[in-house]
């Protein structure tokens, strides 16, 4: 086998283990996850496993970083191109919600799993998943001050307590489709997102239409 092809295959093991270590770790969390484990599913050596990683805790960032790349593509990659402000919050809650109807992790929100096992506890782990949130949260946050300036939600707006109700819909879906395999927890997440983020009417829409536009030199 040429360097080139050995490095192509060992790049498809990798993922190949990450793959199944996200799998196992949305269902089990990162503590079940062990190299044992992964060896025997795999049908590798504990050794083979390790050749990749070093240590379980450097598999268990990079599987975490694995994750992330998933609800990347599942969610905001899908609404990247959708209008700034209340559109894109919008299109981002509906990507959300999709995420955990679709079952794009065998155990839910990979992330709510993890979250709730690392919450108490401090290191590496605790802090790759708080800072993903984070991101996430600063993400949303921008997008609702453009809401705000742009006049489709309200001047008022607390902008933390909707970040703190938007994430609270998805928790809970979260909890009523893997606890209470819920089916018509789905829709009422949505009438719920549907409350925070009504749709602009139709009348705002009219009057920003005709809203005279002006140069950068002013009037």
């Amino acid at each position: 086998m040429s360097p080139r092809k050995s490095a192509v295959e060992t790049r498809r093991t990798r993922q190949r283990i990450l793959d199944r270590g996200v799998a196992i770790a949305s269902v089990d969390g990162l503590e079940g996850l062990t190299i044992g484990r992964l060896a025997a599913e795999m049908e590798m050596s504990k050794a083979g496993i390790l050749g990749h990683f070093g240590t379980k805790e450097t598999l268990q960032l990079a599987v975490i970083d694995t994750a992330a790349e998933l609800f990347t593509r599942e969610v905001p990659a899908r609404v990247r191109a959708t209008g700034r402000g209340l559109p894109y919050l919008r299109a981002a809650c509906e990507a959300w919600v999709s995420y955990l109807e679709r079952g794009v992790f065998p155990g839910g929100c990979f992330f709510t799993s993890v979250a709730a096992e690392f919450d108490g506890r401090g290191g590496p782990i605790r802090d790759a998943v708080a800072a993903l949130q984070t991101q996430w949260q600063r993400n949303l946050t921008l997008h609702i001050r453009h809401a705000v300036v742009s006049g489709d939600l309200s001047a008022d707006t607390d902008v933390e307590q909707l970040i703190y109700e938007l994430t609270g819909v998805i928790l809970s879906l979260n909890h009523f489709l893997q606890l209470n395999h819920d089916a018509t927890a789905p829709a009422r997440a949505r009438r719920a997102l549907q409350r925070l983020l009504p749709a602009p009417s139709a009348e705002l829409s009219t009057a920003r239409s005709i809203r005279p536009q002006f140069s950068n030199g002013g009037y």
